[in-house]
This record gives structure tokens, C-alpha cells and sequence, in this order.
């Protein structure tokens, strides 16, 4: 199977060429770098898993970093709107420029449904393993929790996902503070990665990045 990415590197290293400052950024930030005699960098190689940065120091010195692609390109199309996402962050993460500003809540688009079933099924075993509810409605929960080695593992299960989605919502608080949104956007996030767990601070990652491909985009 051809990379459709490495077949059209050699006009996308002609294009990042006029772009020097950026792949300095890369490589500081996604390279880290921290040699301050950095004075150039250019893109030797790219495919769909990762790209290739050669920087140059003050005393004529050149060493190679290599920058992986997390996910992968799925394809010529996601690169330039992934490069310019990377520039963003890589400049907030040096300071060159200020982090976009988050100002409106998103319900999450992906993994809510599969994380509504976990949470609903976790629900109920967990009712269905109570002594205070002998409804036959509960008959098949308690099957259930028999099956998956008793109630000790319900409690478990219970105990791992609330702290899975308190760390989620402590990272989520993290980023709205760091985005500077507003406190009730921020407290809609918040809650929603905590009821919900990594749907909802995938979300914002996912806004984050849009906001910092449209404030690129304006300088562009």
C-alpha cells in the first residue's frame, strides 16, 4: 500500500522550506530541544507516520530529530491542517503566542453512546446487587454480577471509573483554565467530563485544536 504522504514529499519539504520558523518550533517543542544555539531547521523527509527535522546550531553543527505523527496522516489531505495544528501548539508551548481562547460548550460527538451503555449497565448491576431490591426486574443484573465474579468486582468497576472521571475532569479543568474560558463554559465541561469521562475532554482537545488552526489560519 503507497504512502500517499511520502509519495508528494518532496513539494511539501519545498513548501516547509519558506516556512523556517516553524520547523524551529517543531523541533523545540515536539523535538524537545532545548539547545538555545538553534539557528535553522529544515524538513528532510515525511510520511504518513512521522516527519524528519535537521536543525543547524551556531557553530555549524547539524543534528536530526524525528517527529511523530499521533494518530498517523490518514492521508495527503490531513496535512496541512495537522501541521498547521502542530504549529500552534508548538508556538504556544514556547510563548511565541498567546493560547485560543475557549468560549462555548460542545456535547460530545464521540464515545458518548458507548460510555452511556458502560455507565447504564454499571447502574444497574449496581442496584441489582443491593439486598433492598428484590424486584424481578433486577433478576438478570444479578445474573450478571454473578457472572462477572460478585459484587466485589461491581465495587471495583464503580471505584475505577469515579476516579477515571475525576483525573478526567481535573485535566479538563487544566485546559479550560489554561484556554481562559469563561466560568460557566468551563463549568459545563467540567461536569460533562465528569458524568461522561473521556468524551468529554476529547472534545475540547478537538475544539482546542480547531481554535488554534483558525487563529493560525488568520496570521496566514
Amino acid at each position: 500500500m503507497t504512502d500517499s504522504v511520502a509519495d508528494k514529499s518532496g513539494f511539501l519539504r519545498m513548501y516547509m522550506s519558506n516556512h523556517p520558523d516553524t520547523l524551529v518550533a517543531y523541533v523545540r517543542h515536539f523535538g524537545k530541544v532545548t539547545d538555545p544555539t538553534i539557528i535553522g531547521a529544515e524538513m528532510t523527509a515525511i510520511e504518513s507516520k512521522s516527519m524528519t527535522l535537521t536543525y543547524k546550531r551556531k557553530n555549524g553543527q547539524s543534528n536530526v530529530v524525528k517527529v511523530p505523527f499521533n494518530p498517523p496522516l490518514s492521508g495527503y489531505d490531513e496535512v496541512k491542517p495537522r501541521l498547521l495544528g502542530m504549529k500552534a501548539e508548538a508556538q504556544e508551548a514556547l510563548g511565541m503566542i498567546k493560547a485560543p481562547q475557549i468560549t462555548a460548550f460542545h456535547f460530545p460527538t464521540t464515545g458518548v453512546w458507548g460510555v452511556g451503555a458502560f455507565l447504564g449497565v454499571l447502574v444497574y448491576s449496581t442496584l441489582a446487587g443491593t439486598t433492598y431490591i428484590a424486584s424481578p426486574l433486577f433478576a438478570p443484573g444479578r445474573q450478571l454480577v454473578g457472572a462477572l465474579g460478585g459484587w466485589a468486582t461491581v465495587q471495583a468497576l464503580c471505584w475505577m471509573t469515579a476516579v477515571g472521571h475525576s483525573l478526567g475532569a481535573l485535566y479538563t479543568t487544566t485546559l479550560v483554565r489554561r484556554h481562559r474560558a469563561p466560568f460557566p463554559v468551563a463549568a459545563k465541561w467540567i461536569l460533562c467530563t465528569l458524568a461522561l469521562g473521556f468524551p468529554g475532554w476529547l472534545e475540547l482537545r478537538k475544539r482546542i485544536q480547531a481554535a488554534r488552526i483558525e487563529s493560525v489560519m488568520k496570521v496566514e
